[in-house]
């Protein structure tokens, strides 16, 4: 069965590494749509977008990735797109990944993850061992094993892409995982491998990947429990 899949692209200050991102998706996997959303952005993303007529959605100000994310889904819920796939702008993810990740969807998940510590050991450094705490805390609060809670590449479901569409406390971060495991969402992991930023500079900073381990180790050991549960609608794309 073929899958309308939406392949979401938060843009901030992205312009020299869209057309990147842009031919590696057309080349590997042209039969599924693609969306720029520019958060905003202050260096000419929307123009260079515009004069290579990519497909994009303007946000005026700058949003933080949640919000552009979140402004992605709402277009996939009222285009009626079965499924969303969340992809980094920044030249990181290889497009090459894209079916592996939809044939992993196809058998019956509700998200799957590209995950880049499967098979392969995490590194040691302040960001991975905030990766390993944060993997503890989903596997203490929902005793689902996750290798790689901080992957930027993941596809949703369609009953998914409406709760961030609709609702503000959705956010693509691994408390949001955490959540939606809680309601019942089937999950899944499969190996990927990805590439560092072609250019600019990622907004977290050493402090920044601190205090961000530590909010997201909070949401999910603490405020998360706050949250009633909704249980998942089923989709029957799949």
């Amino acid at each position: 069965m073929s899958l309308n899949l939406l392949i979401v692209i938060p843009a901030y200050n992205e312009k020299n590494n869209l057309k990147h991102v842009v031919d590696d998706l057309t080349s590997y996997c042209s039969e599924y749509d693609y969306l720029i959303v520019n958060d905003g952005s202050t260096d000419g993303t929307l123009e260079y977008c515009r004069a290579n007529d990519y497909s994009i959605l303007d946000l005026p100000i700058n949003l933080g990735l949640a919000g552009a994310f979140s402004a992605g889904m709402l277009w996939a819920y009222e285009h009626n797109y079965d499924a969303v796939m969340q992809f980094d702008g920044d030249g990181q993810h290889r497009a090459e990944y894209v079916k592996t990740l939809v044939a992993q969807y196809k058998k019956g998940y509700d998200i799957v993850v590209g995950s880049r510590f499967i098979t392969e050991k995490k590194p040691f450094n302040m960001r991975m061992i905030g990766s390993f705490i944060i993997s503890f805390a989903i596997r203490l609060t929902t005793r689902f094993v996750m290798c790689d809670p901080t992957s930027g590449m993941r596809i949703y479901d369609r009953s998914i892409i409406e709760r961030f569409a609709f609702d503000m406390n959705y956010t693509p971060e691994p408390d949001t995982l955490s959540y939606l495991i809680r309601c019942g969402a089937k999950i899944s992991e499969v190996q990927i491998f990805s590439d560092e930023r072609m250019s600019g500079k990622s907004y977290l900073t050493f402090i920044r990947s601190i205090m961000y381990m530590i909010q997201i180790t909070c949401s999910i050991l603490l405020i998360q429990w706050f949250r009633g549960k909704k249980p998942l609608k089923k989709s029957l794309s799949k």
